[in-house]
């Protein structure tokens, strides 16, 4: 009997664990909006309450490549990212109460290691992996459009 409700028990957390992403809670609705770097635009989705960025881009098989999310912060905090339920490699532009980016991070999909800010951020902004480096963005770079979150000029 034991062993049989064992088993029954490991078959069940086996295919809980191998559900297909579609098959996972629908994803949240996140507002879009458009942020500026350099002469690219990106339209960002916009995860600004607690549950929102917990979520972040998790269960998602592809994005545009001129997409991302942007994270906003109530307040500046040194803060961090991973990649549980990411399926996709994504670069994390950690941002300044000002706009200025202030580092950069690649994430593999998949992983709970974290990734964080080097000093206090208000925003972080995540593309595919690569992003960044392929424009020559890096620290002190600004982003436009994150005043309508709080950013000071």
């Amino acid at each position: 009997m034991f062993r049989t409700a064992l088993k029954a028990f490991l078959l069940a957390t086996f295919f809980s664990q191998a559900l297909p992403a579609s098959a996972q809670a629908p994803a949240p609705s996140f507002p879009r909006t458009e942020l500026s770097i350099g002469m690219f635009r990106v339209n960002a989705e916009v995860a600004a309450s607690e549950d929102l960025r917990m979520y972040g881009l998790m269960f998602r098989k592809e994005m545009p490549s001129n997409a991302g999310m942007v994270f906003v912060f109530e307040t500046s905090q040194q803060y961090c990212m991973w990649m549980k339920n990411t399926l996709l490699p994504l670069s994390v532009a950690f941002i300044d109460e000002t706009g200025k980016i202030i580092n950069i991070e690649d994430m593999k999909p998949q992983t709970e290691n974290s990734h964080c800010a080097e000093k206090p951020a208000r925003f972080a902004l995540e593309m595919n992996k690569g992003w960044f480096k392929d424009k020559h963005f890096k620290a002190g770079t600004k982003v436009g459009g994150l005043e309508r979150f709080g950013a000071t000029r």
